[in-house]
């Protein structure tokens, strides 16, 4: 289980983790569900820019699999408790919603998204000193969800980080309002067993709110795992700096573009998050980019990533392979030599470090010694920030994208 560490904020020690959890459906409709996950990706996406380090979706989903809880249930405590011990989560947000819908005006008349009134009851579990707050309530329309959920998002920051909270007028506008059939078709898709029903349901909220950047950074990854990379570039360039998503989209637009081989755009995309946050596998990524546009500064970029993490035979390999066309190949063979030192089965390194030894250089049309430059797929910017949080304890987290 892994050990997450606390955040201080504000000069007071704040939990740095928190859980958001579906809130559960209590009425007896089935296909409202999704309004208590829109509720939970909405909390979860205001939380995260303000500092607080919230556990994904997918670890939440994880945890009711690990523990037999049926998903979007109404949770008893004891269940609240062992969901946050399986996350070492030392904040919980849950809740329930009721839906009272109106009696049609026409009963025969085709009826889109259902009309009628909302029920929101949320609660905050704290781990750390096992207690439970009161319960906090929002009501009003279906149509007016989303600001429904803007208002719960600020109170419950309000209530885990009084002094990260802004104004509520201010909290409001950081989120462009959404169309309710755009963010129902979205979390559908989110809620969609395959990748075929979760496109559908994506490209349809994609269409009926085209400023909603979700769904655009959702079919972004879809294409991206398809490998059809140009698809993926046309989606994740749709996401604009506001989003929540924005540095992930940015870091695997990046991807997309360098497989793509437009090493410019790459480049750009890459150098967009280390202006943010500069981790390793941001930096290795810039460098593989420049390294491609033969770039003198790649060895500088590969660099910043060793220092991030000395260990990592990658980042060790792509230095030494700079190094290695600048013709400087006493100090490649030292690389060479200690990503074998690493991972010994290294076949590429141990060529390399023969080629450094005898001290010869690229050769044209030598085909297999170009575009050997390996990339980091993973980005983990959650990791990032609890780290500096730990080691800074004046910095509570990311800023607004």
């Amino acid at each position: 289980m892994r050990l997450w560490p606390l955040l201080f904020v504000a000069g007071s020690l704040f939990a740095g983790t928190a859980a958001v959890l579906p809130f559960a459906n209590r009425t007896s409709q089935a296909n409202m569900d999704w309004i208590g996950e829109s509720i939970a990706e909405t909390v979860r996406d205001a939380l995260g820019p303000r500092g607080v380090v919230t556990l994904s979706r997918e670890e939440v989903e994880e945890a009711y699999h690990q523990l037999n809880l049926r998903p979007r249930g109404v949770l008893t405590g004891g269940s609240v408790l062992k969901i946050g011990e399986a996350l070492d989560a030392e904040q919980v947000i849950y809740g329930t919603f009721e839906f009272s819908s109106d009696p049609p005006a026409d009963p025969s008349a085709s009826r889109g998204t259902p009309q009628g009134s909302l029920k929101i009851s949320a609660r905050i579990f704290d781990r750390r000193r096992m207690r439970q707050g009161p319960e906090f309530i929002e009501t009003g329309s279906l149509e007016d969800v989303a600001t429904l959920e803007a208002h719960l998002a600020w109170r419950t920051l309000s209530l885990l980080a009084p002094k990260l909270a802004p104004p509520e007028s201010e909290f409001r506008s950081l989120r462009s309002p959404v169309r309710l059939d755009a963010e129902e078709s979205y979390v559908r898709g989110l809620l969609a067993r395959t990748p075929e029903q979760q496109e559908k349901f994506f490209l349809q909220a994609a269409r009926l709110d085209p400023h909603f950047g979700h769904p655009s950074y959702q079919l972004g990854q879809i294409h991206y795992a398809r490998k059809e990379y140009r698809q993926a570039v046309e989606w994740l360039q749709k996401i604009a700096p506001e989003d929540v998503h924005y540095r992930e989209a940015s870091f695997l637009l990046g991807l997309a573009l360098f497989q793509s081989s437009d090493y410019a755009g790459a480049q750009k995309a890459f150098q967009t998050v280390a202006d943010s946050v500069p981790l390793g596998e941001v930096y290795n990524n810039l460098g593989a980019s420049q390294s491609r546009r033969n770039l003198p500064q790649a060895a500088d970029s590969f660099r910043k990533a060793l220092d991030g993490d000395a260990n990592d035979p990658l980042y060790h390999f792509n230095l030494g392979y700079a190094l290695w066309k600048k013709g400087d190949f006493a100090a490649a063979a030292d690389r060479f030599r200690a990503v074998l030192d690493r991972t010994p089965d290294d076949q590429m390194a141990t060529l390399m470090l023969g080629l450094s030894i005898k001290k010869q250089g690229p050769r044209p049309g030598d085909a297999r010694l170009e575009t050997l430059e390996r990339l980091k797929t993973n980005y983990e910017e959650r990791a990032y920030w609890e780290l500096k949080a730990l080691v800074d304890p004046s910095n509570s987290g990311p800023s607004k994208p």
